[in-house]
């Protein structure tokens, strides 16, 4: 193993805020610093890898391969590090403990909970945000967010919606000719998006898939970048580097806000899905009830949103 002095913390910090928005200024703005402050962590940890791990372009960065690969890894080890010291803290009378994966908690559980605290003002919730699945019966979670099949034995289970896929850009990205996407067959010609949530999953949607069902031959299912998660997939295709599958819940607030379009109809049915986990025996079961009622409530509006009402297939 090569030896080195112990890893600049903070640096990882600012990397890690930079990477989730693919941005100096939003980072900064997260991290109560300025965005030089974070260029210059940014630049430190490179110093330390011996490796660049963004692209800068003109405003504009992205992750390259290496910083892809930290990005998703730091994730996972700071979302173990908070679970860690929640377990290790005594639960807080009122507070629920909610576990989710990133992209959940960012595109669709922060912009909503708001309603969920002026309704409930005495409840407050505590959000930890890791891709690995959580023990709700051993690991001081009331109720956990899970993205898939909804086989979870030992614990209670609550469908919460329905996870379609579709082709989503930023508004005015165009063929590599400068012309508008407008139909399926100008895929041929964009650069995809792709992330890892679909790798080795059954059912659930690739752009292998997408072309597959849209009858488009001839066209490569694999090039274009790939990110480890959902999430900077998503902020890639926001900031205009191509085109991403949506999964509509997690896109659903982009598109309202018009940092993301569809650029034509059509969708393919998901086999995962997004589904309320709680122990059998729920603590704080009075909140933990409100809680996933509200859960609920949100995904209906979720699903019947102006923004994801387009149908037809590819």
């Amino acid at each position: 193993m090569k030896p080195r002095h112990a890893p600049p913390l903070t640096a990882l910090r600012a990397f890690q805020a930079a990477a989730r928005s693919l941005s100096f200024q939003k980072a900064a703005t997260q991290l109560f610093v300025t965005p030089a402050a974070v260029s210059h962590q940014v630049k430190r940890l490179e110093a330390y890898l011996g490796t660049e791990l963004f692209e800068r372009g003109h405003r504009t960065v992205t992750l390259t391969p290496q910083g892809a690969a930290l990005a998703a890894s730091l994730t996972e080890i700071f979302g173990m590090l908070d679970l860690a010291l929640d377990r290790a803290a005594p639960a807080e009378p009122g507070h629920l403990r909610v576990s989710t994966m990133e992209s959940f908690a960012a595109k669709w559980l922060a912009p909503r909970l708001h309603r969920f605290h002026d309704a409930h003002p005495d409840i407050h919730v505590r959000l930890l945000t890791t891709d690995q699945l959580v023990d709700v019966g051993q690991d001081q979670v009331d109720v956990a967010i899970r993205y898939g099949l909804g086989t979870y034995p030992g614990v209670q289970v609550e469908k919460l919606m329905d996870a379609p896929v579709f082709p989503v850009c930023a508004p005015g990205t165009s063929r590599k000719d400068g012309k508008p996407i407008a139909s399926p067959a100008d895929l041929a010609d964009v650069a995809f998006i792709h992330d890892q949530s679909a790798e080795g999953r059954p059912g659930v949607p690739d752009w292998a898939a997408w072309l597959q069902a849209a009858a488009l031959q001839g066209v490569s299912a694999n090039a274009g970048p790939l990110f480890p998660s959902i999430y900077l997939a998503q902020e890639a295709a926001v900031n205009g580097h191509g085109v991403a599958l949506g999964l509509a819940p997690l896109v659903e607030e982009d598109l309202r806000r018009g940092r993301l379009v569809r650029p034509f109809d059509g969708s393919l049915p998901n086999a995962y899905a997004f589904w309320a986990v709680r122990p059998l025996a729920a603590r704080r079961k009075s909140a933990t009830d409100a809680f996933c009622h509200w859960l609920q409530t949100e995904a209906t509006g979720t699903l019947s949103s102006p923004a994801l009402q387009r149908t037809g297939a590819p």
